[in-house]
């Protein structure tokens, strides 16, 4: 039995793969249009895994696949695979922001950890938004303001349209000339870090905050 080895991100790229698949049926494409298609979402669903086992290659392999039916079983399939966030506790949080004394903590007990790729939650009273990912092994944090916007816009983090709030957050790199050097790192993000996990295909944006952010 082959282990866990699909994050959550990855498995959101393969549903927008037979998303995309299911309209070209829908739409009546010709059946080369359909092949070439069914082909390109095979090909990067691969490429998500260069170091599949055989196993998890035909476990991946969707060229079979003819209805919506077959298409719902193979995300039920796969998603029995899907690593979860890394167990964290409240006293684990609360290492990783020492200065806040009265930290919002999340309520983990309800969280499903099966479908994250980053743990994020608001501190309405503080405007905070605070931000934990496992990034190179290691669980990291960081904190930023928000901003409400008013109108909907393109996340950065998961690159869809939707409600959204302006984020910020200080660089805790350093220029040797300048020791008090500071630069703030802000964007657009999901104002729901819940739907935002289920969108988020790509990690390279939240990668580079956090490291930049953290001094990495």
């Amino acid at each position: 039995m082959t282990e866990k080895f699909i994050k959550n991100e990855q498995l959101n790229l393969i549903k927008r793969q037979i998303s995309l698949i299911k309209d070209s049926v829908r739409n009546n494409v010709p059946p080369n249009v359909l092949a070439a298609v069914i082909d390109l979402a095979h090909a990067k669903i691969l490429d998500l895994f260069p170091n599949a086992t055989l196993e998890q290659q035909e476990m991946l392999d969707l060229s079979r696949l003819k209805t919506d039916n077959e298409y719902e079983q193979y995300i039920r399939r796969l998603s029995a695979f899907l690593l979860p966030f890394p167990q964290i506790t409240e006293q684990q949080l609360k290492k990783m922001f020492p200065k806040r004394k009265k930290l919002k903590l999340p309520d983990l007990a309800n969280i499903d950890c099966s479908q994250l790729t980053y743990l994020s939650w608001n501190d309405l009273r503080s405007n905070k938004k605070f931000i934990v990912y496992e990034l190179e092994g290691i669980l990291v944090g960081i904190e930023c303001e928000v901003t409400p916007t008013s109108k909907k816009n393109l996340c950065s983090i998961c690159n869809c349209f939707g409600e959204v709030a302006y984020f910020s957050t200080i660089t805790k790199a350093k220029r040797p000339k300048n020791p008090d050097y500071y630069r703030a790192i802000g964007n657009l993000i999901c104002t729901n870090s819940s739907e935002c996990n289920k969108k988020i295909t790509n990690v390279e944006y939240l990668t580079t905050v956090l490291k930049d952010s953290l001094g990495i």
